[in-house]
């Protein structure tokens, strides 16, 4: 063997031994998320930099993403991948991957987020000591709250048109609960069921002529093809309106609920509990904390209605 091949060999044996040690040395994160879009993107940011808040760098942290492109046989497969990869901790973003990741996990602890109902969801059994190896973090809606939002801005709402998957569980805990509360405010809920991306359209241009205004719940269906439902708000003028704030920086008139930065951030203070000793199922799943109110004036005039001053002067966000 020449020397400079010896120097060669010698140099990357050397430098796999470095790469094993410093793999031994790292935490590893394993997050998955049934899509991407910038809510779920969001959440994911926030953990992660809720963890290098804390201690956590690129050389000690491995952070690894895995997106199931809104399919939940796909969601299944990662899941059962990151269990053979033995992650630290996986953190699984949105119901169909936290049902996955849970299935899939006997022994690595699962942080859940985003989820709406993780009793209906058969994530834990018991909120306060979800037992096993899983908690997490639920994003439980302020619909009351939203509703009154809506009735303030159109004060003569009578219908309200709500596209969702009827195949998505928290999608269908939120619009079962939100029919509850809808009927004690007089307001009639008009469903439109899109179980595909693809069908989202279609789903809300039905609803023009039936529906006063259209509500886009926490649905990653929905959500994943928000511009659909804003084109019909526009060309049908009927008033679109979300549940969460990051939607309205894409068309969405108004929404009331959560920073889902912040939510990343809070799921991060579990996964931090986890990684420091405790054990997840110990852990008492969370509520998500914090609501804020993001308005967007300009689509409304596209979509024929203003909002009014006394909702714009309390905005903490208003879309230009």
């Amino acid at each position: 063997m020449k020397f400079t091949t010896i120097v060669k060999a010698a140099a990357l044996a050397a430098g796999v031994l470095c790469t094993t040690a410093q793999a031994a040395d790292q935490t590893y994160i394993a997050t998955t998320a049934i899509v991407e879009h910038p809510a779920l993107d969001s959440v994911r940011a926030g953990i992660k930099d809720s963890l290098m808040e804390n201690g956590y760098t690129e050389d000690n942290l491995k952070f690894t993403f895995e997106s199931a492109q809104g399919s939940p046989a796909t969601a299944v497969q990662i899941a059962r991948k990151m269990v053979g990869d033995e992650p630290d901790l996986i953190v699984a973003i949105a119901t169909p991957s936290a049902q996955a990741a849970v299935t899939a996990s006997e022994n690595i602890p699962v942080i859940f987020s985003v989820v709406t109902d993780p009793l209906g969801a058969k994530l834990v059994s018991n909120i306060e000591k979800p037992g096993g190896n899983v908690t997490g973090l639920s994003d439980m809606l302020p619909l009351a709250q939203q509703l009154e939002l809506l009735q303030e801005i159109m004060p003569n709402l009578k219908t309200l048109g709500v596209p969702y998957n009827p195949g998505e569980p928290n999608a269908v805990s939120s619009v079962e609960a939100l029919k509850v509360i809808a009927k004690e405010k007089g307001i009639k809920i008009i469903e439109a069921p899109a179980p595909k991306s693809s069908d989202v359209a279609f789903a809300s241009q039905k609803l023009i002529g039936k529906a006063d205004a259209i509500y886009c719940p926490i649905d990653n269906t929905i959500i994943s093809a928000l511009e659909a439902v804003v084109k019909t708000g526009i060309d049908g003028q009927i008033p679109v309106f979300a549940a969460d704030t990051d939607s309205v920086a894409r068309g969405a008139i108004a929404a009331l609920g959560f920073n889902y930065y912040d939510l990343g951030k809070q799921t991060g203070e579990l996964v931090l509990r986890v990684l420091n000793g405790e054990n997840a199922g110990d852990i008492p799943v969370k509520f998500a904390e914090g609501t804020n109110l993001a308005i967007n004036p300009k689509m409304a005039a596209r979509m024929g209605i203003e909002i009014p001053a006394s909702v714009t002067a309390r905005a903490t966000q208003v879309i230009e």
